[in-house]
């Protein structure tokens, strides 16, 4: 078979930058509006939360991450004023973080920001192309047993 294109390693390198360059637009856009000390391993965290909140060992669990690591993202968001420790009425050890004002308009930006940057994919590459690629991302992480698992990297 006649490999066409990029060599393998290109590709992946490729789809690196391109996330990496993803992320830092989402968070240049977020400091704009005043989150400016938000991080992309702080996004993997908010989407890990359910509703009802979530304790460091939960977020450690749910982002495949250390209990230590969690317990110091937890503190970090705390102290930034995205989070706060919450009681647990069946439960009065559990101490759940649940999001503040403060997170939830982080979450709100972050959430438009990305539909943004979404037309501008679309715009630049083609609507068509965008949700291939969509489709592609999706197959390659059914293929890989990656469905749905967020795991900070950076």
């Amino acid at each position: 078979m006649v490999v066409v294109g990029r060599e393998g390693w290109e590709l992946g390198v490729g789809l690196l930058m391109a996330a990496r360059a993803l992320f830092d637009e989402l968070h240049r856009r977020l400091a704009e509006q005043g989150h400016p000390a938000l991080r992309p391993a702080h996004g993997y965290a908010f989407q890990a939360m359910s509703p009802s909140g979530a304790t460091a060992s939960e977020l450690a669990g749910r982002l495949h991450i250390s209990k230590q690591a969690a317990g110091q993202m937890a503190a970090e968001l705390e102290r930034l004023g995205y989070v706060r420790r919450d009681s647990d009425s069946r439960d009065a050890r559990r101490r759940p973080l649940v999001l503040t004002a403060r997170g939830a308009d982080a979450l709100s930006r972050s959430q438009a920001i990305f539909a943004d940057l979404k037309h501008e994919w679309a715009a630049r590459a083609g609507a068509s192309n965008v949700e291939q690629a969509a489709a592609t991302l999706d197959a390659l992480m059914e293929l890989y047993g990656q469905e749905g698992r967020l795991r900070p990297v950076w």
